[in-house]
């Protein structure tokens, strides 16, 4: 199964009874293999989870702490990119050439690294005087 047929199934179970914007996303984890997750609404919105946030959750859940490739699938017009606090998330997990596909429904891609689509990021090399 390739990422974006991982991210295209687990699409289709996101609960978004709310907005009716459902994402699904891959991640790869140093491992091998690939986890998913999809987004999961909240009535009380910022009590949501994102798709990435899923995926990642999953990989750990699996013992692993690594992450090399990503693809977050919605349908929209554009490509959909993760969200700020994803992007961090993924900066956790991933390394600055870590790639990051971008994707809708129609085929539409973009690509871009961690570092690309999060430059400055909040890394563990900030807290190493603590």
């Amino acid at each position: 199964m390739t990422m974006r047929d991982a991210a295209e199934a687990v699409r289709r179970n996101a609960y978004a009874p709310y907005s009716n914007f459902k994402v699904g996303a891959a991640v790869r984890g140093s491992d091998g293999v690939i986890y998913t997750g999809c987004n999961v609404e909240n009535v009380a919105y910022p009590e949501g989870t994102c798709a990435e946030a899923g995926a990642i959750a999953q990989m750990v859940a699996h013992g692993v702490t690594r992450l090399t490739e990503v693809l977050v699938l919605a349908d929209s017009p554009l490509p959909v990119a993760p969200c700020g606090g994803c992007r961090q998330k993924l900066a956790e997990f991933g390394d600055p050439q870590t790639q990051v596909t971008m994707s809708n429904l129609q085929g539409t891609e973009r690509t871009m690294s961690l570092a690309e689509l999060m430059p400055g990021a909040f890394t563990s090399a900030h807290m190493e005087n603590t």
